[in-house]
């Protein structure tokens, strides 16, 4: 008991000296505890850099590896990274000695770099560095006039005249943008608000704009907030677009498309973040009797390893416009989350053209309203120009691997008369659905088929074949159109 009862004072006698103990250490205490929160939000916020206190504790910047020789950096041509000064001038010098060079590097280094639009050139690698945002002027008057498009023979907001894209190209070969994932911004929160009130007379212009050029590379670059359309190539061969990411806010920001490949050839969109105001990527190949007279098709084109937003639109779209046609596009491995739709055909008579062959393999949707829309009457057209018995076709689409949660209506084809859907297979989907309607797997002017199971039940339309490739169920053409849907 003795020992028991003086185990007993010494553990009382310890708690008594741990208080006194602290509030003697108590300002020493709340200087550590405070130096060592500042520290973990300045590293999380990468702002070391900026806390002078700290600043030799930042890790150094990575170095701007030479890419392509010579090397030349935008400051020495006169620019000035604090987002005020205009460095439009800067901007056409370097390119301009690149250009009387036969090539090389623009190292565009950390700051905010305010610009009119400028021109890339041939044999060019443009690199932002960390931290390097370059920043669009957001007055009209800066931005160049052209013509339309020839494949459009209209602006798409406008008749006449188009503004010219942010940076452009045209007749390009070796054009390379990249960087430690630098910043391209728009700017296009005044451009969205004259849109909306109408106070624009012509169609405003993308973000980037490539044009009759190849062997393009674009990679580890940030573009948000394009006025219209964030990356246009249009008419190109060999383009690969690869770890980039493109932003513009979910709403109010209308027609800022993620990537719109348009009448290109051989072409890769892979390992992306997409959350746009538009369709994440719309692939389209000319509009109506344009397009059909101008008959360059997009073709060849893999989209996969994509994360896609879009609240307006649809992850992955082709068309509307794609008169020149459309073929040979697989989509693999493609998440769309939090958004209207997941993939989109749409397409209407005047179009003409074609949309055969494409292949949509492993995608994933996430509370998506429509997971799979195909529209056959999506009446926009340039003028009143167009042949009204150009009529599209529309063949040889396959589904495999189809998950996710939370779709309202998983699959509405919607071919017609005048233009049925044709070859379309489903195989291996299963998808939890929120809208408990009889038929929510929605077709009509449809023929294809079904490979195995898949939930939930397919339509009629489909034939159903077993796993074995036994036909099980013959189809039984259901074509009156359930029209209680929801804007799809």
């Amino acid at each position: 008991m003795g020992d028991s009862v003086r185990f007993q004072r010494r553990r009382t006698d310890h708690k008594h000296v741990v208080p006194s103990f602290l509030l003697t250490h108590r300002t020493l205490l709340s200087l550590t505890w405070a130096i060592g929160f500042i520290l973990v939000v300045a590293w999380q916020s990468n702002a070391v850099d900026r806390l002078f206190v700290f600043r030799y504790w930042a890790p150094p910047p990575r170095p701007i590896p030479k890419l392509r020789s010579p090397v030349f950096n935008l400051s020495d041509f006169g620019a000035v990274g604090d987002g005020v000064t205009l460095n439009t001038k800067a901007f056409e010098r370097a390119i301009s000695e690149i250009r009387k060079r036969g090539g090389g590097q623009l190292n565009v280094q950390p700051g905010r770099w305010l610009t009119a639009p400028f021109n890339l050139t041939s044999h060019m690698t443009m690199f932002l560095a960390e931290n390097a945002e370059i920043l669009g002027i957001d007055d009209e008057r800066y931005w160049p006039l052209m013509p339309p498009l020839p494949s459009y023979g209209h602006g798409r907001e406008h008749a006449g005249p188009r503004y010219g894209s942010f940076i452009h190209g045209q007749n390009l070969t070796d054009v390379v943008i990249t960087g430690h994932n630098g910043t391209i911004n728009g700017q296009g929160q005044v451009w969205w608000g004259k849109y909306r009130k109408k106070l624009l007379n012509f169609t405003r212009g993308p973000l980037l704009q490539i044009m009759w050029s190849r062997d393009i590379h674009i990679s580890n670059v940030t573009f948000r907030d394009s006025p219209f359309w964030n990356l246009h190539p249009y008419d190109c061969q060999n383009v690969t677009i690869k770890g980039v990411t493109i932003l513009a806010p979910l709403s109010g920001a209308p027609n800022t498309d993620g990537i719109d490949p348009d009448s290109c050839v051989n072409m890769v969109i892979e390992d992306s973040y997409i959350s746009v105001g538009d369709d994440g990527v719309a692939i389209k190949s000319g509009w109506d009797q344009y397009g059909i007279a101008y008959s360059r098709p997009s073709s060849n084109i893999t989209i996969r390893n994509l994360i896609v937003r879009s609240m307006i639109s649809a992850g992955v779209s082709i068309g509307s416009e794609m008169s020149g046609g459309v073929s040979n596009i697989t989509v693999d491995n493609l998440l769309v989350w939090n958004s209207k739709r997941g993939i989109r055909i749409k397409t209407s008579p005047g179009r003409g053209g074609y949309i055969q062959n494409i292949t949509y393999r492993n995608l994933t949707l996430e509370n998506v309203r429509v997971g799979i829309v195909l529209k056959t009457d999506y009446n926009e057209h340039p003028d009143e120009g167009y042949d009204p018995k150009a009529l599209p076709t529309i063949k040889n689409i396959s589904f495999t691997g189809i998950h996710g949660y939370g779709i309202r209506i998983p699959v509405r084809i919607y071919g017609s008369a005048e233009i049925p859907v044709e070859d379309v297979t489903f195989q291996n989907m299963s998808v939890g659905i929120t809208y408990k309607k009889k038929h929510i797997f929605q077709c009509s002017f449809v023929k294809g088929r079904v490979i195995g199971k898949i939930f939930p039940s397919p339509c009629e339309n489909l034939d159903l074949y077993d796993e074995a490739g036994q036909l099980v169920r013959q189809s039984k053409p259901r074509n009156s159109l359930d029209n209680t849907d929801y804007d799809s």
